[in-house]
């Protein structure tokens, strides 16, 4: 993921942003407890991932499946999918695995959320059959979506199939900094049942805006391929831990990296912290490449 790259991580203050206030609320919401924890990467592709996957894997999807519980399922974003395709993908997962789909482009990049009734409707009649293993499905709106175009966004926020959960990410840089604009887009959110995504990216710190819609944290994660990445995860699970405590019902962590390979091994370190922490157990990713076991 280059989105946000800078030539020189070092020189980022990644400090986590406080709360916004409203995040508080919204947790306190939920009296169900934690209910779910996805944690995994952006991609299943060998070429991306390498290292992780042993020697003669025939099947990506299959072996990743055993490794991690969810995937940030980038490959619909590309191309819309069929059900039979997803029916393919749902029968290589266990039982406990989670998809996360990605909205096609022609929905957000080139129709820019302009008469998209049918690709939606085809995207969610397509997806649904994941069954139970349907995550949330996230829109990514081009990061020249701006404000200017909200009757847009509120169109499609609440025209969305109700039966598919749904996250978006705000990228223009506009929704972050006027705060009627965030809070008018965060309401529209709130009232719908919408997941408002949290980027951490070195370059864009204005999109850890901290502001929860939905008692679930959906987070995008940026390692910068530096030391500094393994204390970022430690300051989000010092975060995730206190959101644990308010009432945060579902937990969907993905880690990207500008070095895709990387990527697996900072997710086997939060799982591993988390397990220690929270007392969970999830399964921690191994790398298939044994001298591949740090980043550095």
């Amino acid at each position: 993921m280059k989105f946000g790259q800078v030539e020189d991580p070092s020189k980022i203050d990644f400090t986590l942003p406080k709360d916004h206030l409203r995040t508080k609320e919204i947790l306190k919401q939920n009296k169900k407890g934690l209910e779910n924890i996805s944690i995994g990467c952006a991609k299943w592709n060998k070429t991306d991932l390498k290292g992780f996957y042993p020697k003669g894997t025939k099947d990506e999807l299959t072996y990743y499946a055993t490794q991690f519980n969810s995937i940030e399922l980038n490959a619909t974003f590309y191309g819309m999918p069929t059900p039979e395709q997803v029916l393919t993908w749902k029968d290589k997962t266990p039982d406990n695995f989670k998809f996360f789909p990605k909205i096609t482009n022609t929905v957000s990049h080139f129709r820019r959320l302009i008469d998209v009734t049918e690709p939606v409707t085809q995207f969610a009649t397509s997806v649904l059959n994941f069954d139970h293993k349907l995550g949330m499905a996230f829109l990514q709106l081009h990061d020249n979506f701006k404000p200017k175009d909200y009757d847009r966004l509120e169109k499609f926020v609440k025209e969305w199939p109700k039966e598919v959960p749904l996250a978006i990410e705000l990228r223009n840089t506009e929704w972050f900094t006027d705060e009627n604009i965030l809070n008018t887009t965060c309401e529209l959110f709130e009232a719908n049942n919408i997941t408002n995504i949290i980027v951490d990216t070195a370059g864009r710190r204005d999109m850890l805006h901290m502001r929860l819609t939905t008692p679930n944290a959906f987070i995008r994660y940026v390692g910068a391929n530096a030391e500094s990445d393994y204390e970022r995860l430690d300051d989000w699970l010092k975060r995730l831990a206190q959101w644990k405590k308010e009432g945060l019902q579902n937990l969907y962590f993905f880690v990207h990296q500008n070095i895709e390979k990387a990527s697996p091994l900072l997710s086997a370190y939060l799982i591993k912290r988390m397990n220690e922490e929270w007392k969970t157990d999830l399964h921690i990713p191994k790398m298939a490449n044994e001298g591949m076991q740090t980043l550095f």
